[in-house]
């Protein structure tokens, strides 16, 4: 029975996943090797359960008990009593393969391990582990606390009892959880990515402006953000590595990273966490910066 947690990256995704967890009763162990990220984390973690309270989605009773059940640590071995261990760390394959190798020999024999990836062979990661069938893949949507689906992804060796396990979990989390074949970028992103690529093409083409390109998929096809501003919301580098996964993986011209996309990343412009992006974020209102 899964009663401790471990989330590996205190960033968005690793706060969100801490978040829901000690909100539904889980111990919860938050670990990033930048003590300051950690700080961040809980500040950011406080303020976001206040929201839910002031919407009367959660009891302020329940606020304060959520953040006593998140202890911090910038070392893995605090993990070590945990029953999983979630990994969100950067979309860095690399990263990822060295916290895990890091991370195993601190785990208890039985303990799972699950990936938050959004686009990385669950197969190849767990392959850098000393247990692939007790590995796979739980990608939850950003952000985190609002959004109700989680991808769920088996690796090769991925065996019944995880997968059970893992599925339970995501449903007493209050999520949804949708099966996904281990092929580059699963289902959301293999189609959500690639539409965003296809709008910074469209920019880079000038074929539109990036208010008129937003504007134009906002009330022509009724996106909640427009396209260009969900990726500064993504992280434009998060959608950059997303689709060289595609492109590498599939082999298909189709998924080729926008040079845009790319020049924007390289200078640093990468969304709404950079304060740039598609959009100046400096002001009291978001700028266009094309």
């Amino acid at each position: 029975m899964i009663k401790t947690i471990g989330v590996i990256g205190a960033g968005q995704m690793g706060s969100g996943i801490a978040h829901v967890c000690a909100l539904k009763g889980y111990a919860v162990r938050l670990v990033d090797v930048d003590a300051g990220a950690l700080e961040k984390a809980l500040k950011t973690i406080d303020r976001n359960i206040g929201r839910q309270v002031k919407r009367s989605v959660v009891a302020d009773a329940d606020r304060a008990a959520a953040l006593k059940r998140i202890a911090t640590s910038t070392e893995l071995k605090s993990l070590a009593d945990c029953d999983l261990v979630i990994e969100a760390a950067t979309e860095n394959e690399e990263v990822k393969k060295q916290i895990l190798r890091q991370l195993c020999p601190v785990l208890g024999k039985d303990a799972l391990i699950a990936t938050n990836t959004s686009s990385i062979s669950i197969t190849r990661l767990a392959a850098a582990t000393d247990r692939p069938p007790k590995f796979m893949g739980m990608h939850f949507m950003n952000p985190v606390p609002l959004m109700e689906l989680v991808e769920l992804i088996r690796g090769l060796a991925t065996d019944d009892a995880t997968y059970t396990a893992i599925k339970d979990l995501a449903v007493k989390l209050g999520k949804k959880p949708a099966s996904a074949e281990d092929f580059p970028a699963f289902i959301v992103n293999r189609i959500l990515l690639p539409m965003i690529n296809e709008a910074v093409y469209t920019l880079y083409e000038g074929v539109g402006s990036v208010e008129a390109i937003d504007t134009a998929m906002r009330l022509g096809a009724h996106h909640p953000m427009g396209p260009l501003e969900l990726a500064d919301f993504i992280g434009l580098d998060v959608c950059l590595a997303v689709m060289q996964v595609l492109y590498e993986g599939l082999a298909d011209s189709k998924y080729r990273p926008c040079p845009l996309l790319v020049k924007y990343v390289e200078a640093g412009w990468i969304g709404r966490k950079a304060g740039r992006g598609f959009y100046d974020y400096s002001g009291d209102k978001p700028v266009p910066t094309r």
